[in-house]
């Protein structure tokens, strides 16, 4: 199937045996969501967070793994973002599964991404852990959601 393309005609819907209480109709979008998130993840590693804050909206909803949430202006989010970013003395990405995603029922743009992500705090202590996260995009293709789940990662066996 071409990306972008509208699969919705061609696959049949989803038999449930639970209401679905957002959507079930999700196809492969293009590509360009997905291109922006990993953007967005190599500035988090870099410790720039401003460097592409145009692929934000002007507002931004924003749920982490630890159960905080916040709704703010780009701006503030950035500045938030980038002053618990400048606790950690280094971080490290690497991405085991991307995707774009359209939602066809509520024509939203989503791009979902599995990685881990290695940080290294001030001190010289390393942690590592699994993310899932889940942005969702309007039709200028700027960031306006995301959702975020954390995983430890599973220290190697001996």
């Amino acid at each position: 199937m071409k990306a972008g393309s509208d699969s919705s005609a061609t696959m049949r819907d989803i038999n449930s045996p639970y209401t679905i209480g957002y959507s079930a109709k999700f196809a492969i979008d293009d590509p360009k969501n997905a291109e922006t998130l990993l953007t967005l993840w190599k500035d988090w590693d870099n410790g720039n967070l401003s460097a592409h804050k145009d692929m934000f909206a002007d507002s931004v909803d924003m749920y982490f793994w630890d159960g905080t949430s916040m709704h703010t202006s780009r701006d503030s989010a950035i500045a938030g973002a980038q002053n618990f970013r400048n606790t950690i003395a280094s971080s490290s990405s690497s991405v085991d599964a991307i995707m774009a995603a359209k939602s066809t029922d509520k024509n939203e743009h989503w791009a979902l991404i599995w990685g881990r992500e290695r940080d290294t705090d001030k001190k010289g202590k390393v942690d590592s852990f699994d993310l899932q996260e889940t942005w969702r995009f309007n039709n200028d293709g700027k960031a306006n959601l995301m959702y975020q789940f954390k995983h430890a990662a599973t220290p190697p066996k001996k």
